[in-house]
């Protein structure tokens, strides 16, 4: 297992122990709820976050990155936005030295981000990059700097703040999300080092047959 491999599959270590310091059941559950919706992501499955069991039925992401932000307003936006990541090959994501605090209307802490992104979709914001890619009428935003390989990979990692609201049944309302941009380092690694969809999902098989009901 390489290092990214390896951090990759304890992304939820820093949740895990403050699960098992938390007695609150409607607290448990909304870390719960985050927990699964982080692997399935990653694992490529996101339909199955959007279902009525973890998901509002109209939710709100709010992504606030490089002094821009982009509001997905409702379950289409949404759906449309993780069927970019797909495309892109960007939903290869994981956090980790995340410390949230829980309360009935869900979570807020920071989180260092780390995501592999194409050098083909790298500017200034990855978020962008991705929801613009999506749309047939829209280029990829311009390279930030010259010296980007458009035909290569790069790990770009940052601290961001989270603020995820949720219902009175532990469902997800929405994703508020803020980048520390002074924060971002990007870093080129070999196409050897990326974590494929195919390779997260089986990565994550043994915890998704674990926590998954």
């Amino acid at each position: 297992m390489s290092k990214y491999e390896h951090e990759f599959v304890h992304m939820m270590d820093d949740v895990e122990r403050q699960l098992d310091t938390i007695t609150n059941p409607r607290h448990q559950k909304i870390l719960r709820n985050f927990r699964r919706h982080a692997m399935l992501e990653v694992s490529g499955r996101y339909k199955e976050i959007l279902t009525p069991e973890m998901t509002v039925e109209e939710p709100v992401y709010r992504l606030f990155e490089d002094g821009q932000s982009i509001v997905l307003d409702g379950m289409d936006e949404v759906s449309n936005f993780y069927q970019s990541l797909a495309v892109t090959d960007t939903l290869v994501m994981w956090t980790s030295n995340s410390d949230f605090a829980v309360n009935d209307n869900g979570f807020s802490g920071e989180t260092l981000f780390s995501q592999f992104v194409p050098g083909s979709i790298l500017g200034d914001g990855v978020f962008g990059a991705v929801h613009d890619s999506g749309d047939a009428d829209s280029k990829a935003p311009s390279n930030s700097a010259s010296d980007i390989d458009p035909d290569g990979w790069y790990l770009v990692r940052r601290t961001l703040a989270f603020v995820w609201p949720y219902d009175e049944q532990g469902r997800l309302i929405g994703e508020h999300v803020y980048e520390d941009s002074a924060s971002k380092v990007v870093t080129k690694v070999d196409p050897s080092e990326v974590i494929s969809a195919a390779r997260a999902a089986e990565l994550l098989a043994p915890l998704l047959e674990k926590y998954l009901p």
